[in-house]
C-alpha cells in the first residue's frame, strides 16, 4: 500500500498547515540539521523531503544515507502525522488550544525495514496515521529515493495522551 498523498485530502486549515511547517522546519532543531522540509500534509498524513548533503568542505563522505538517519526521519514524520490527525480531531478549537494536545506525544515503538541502500541525491518520506485512539496512535511510513524507488518502510506506535 503506497502512502503517496496524490489521492489523499489536503489539510483543510491553512493556518494549521503553516503551524505544522513552522514546527517541522524551524522549531525542531534536529530537522533543521538534517535539512528536512515539509512537502505537504493532510488530515492524517505528512510528507517531507530531504537532500543528500555534503560535509563541511563540500564533499559527499558516503554515497548512501545512513540507516539511523532514515529511522529518525520516519519517526519524526510519523509524529507529525499524529499531530496532523490530532489537529484534525480538535479542529473546532482555536490553534493555541489545539497545540496543547501535542505536548505528550512520544514514540512507544518503531519498526523500520530497510529494503535497499539509500543512494540518491534526494529523498521523500511519507507517513500516515492508521489508527488514532484516545491514548495511542498507530502509523505507517515509507522512505523513497528521489526517483520513487521504495527504500524503507516503517510502522510506529505513539502515545498521544
Amino acid at each position: 500500500m503506497s502512502l503517496t498523498p496524490d489521492t489523499l485530502p489536503a489539510q483543510a486549515d491553512p493556518q494549521f498547515s503553516d503551524y505544522l511547517r513552522t514546527l517541522f522546519e524551524q522549531q525542531i532543531v534536529f530537522n533543521r540539521l538534517l535539512g528536512l522540509r515539509m512537502h505537504s500534509s493532510g488530515p492524517d498524513w505528512f510528507r517531507a523531503d530531504l537532500d543528500m548533503r555534503p560535509d563541511l568542505v563540500g564533499n559527499f563522505i558516503h554515497d548512501r544515507l545512513h540507516g539511523g538517519v532514515i529511522s529518525a526521519v520516519l519517526d519524526v514524520i510519523a509524529g507529525m502525522a499524529c499531530i496532523a490527525a490530532l489537529g484534525t480531531r480538535h479542529q473546532s478549537e482555536p490553534l493555541d488550544q489545539r497545540m496543547r494536545h501535542f505536548d505528550k506525544l512520544g514514540t512507544i515503538d518503531l519498526r523500520v525495514d530497510y529494503l535497499r541502500p539509500a543512494i540518491s541525491p534526494r529523498f521523500e518520506a511519507h507517513a500516515r496515521v492508521i489508527r488514532l485512539g484516545s491514548r495511542l496512535a498507530n502509523t505507517q511510513m515509507e522512505f523513497f529515493a528521489g526517483n520513487g524507488q521504495l527504500l524503507a518502510t516503517g510502522a510506529g506506535a505513539y502515545i498521544i495522551a
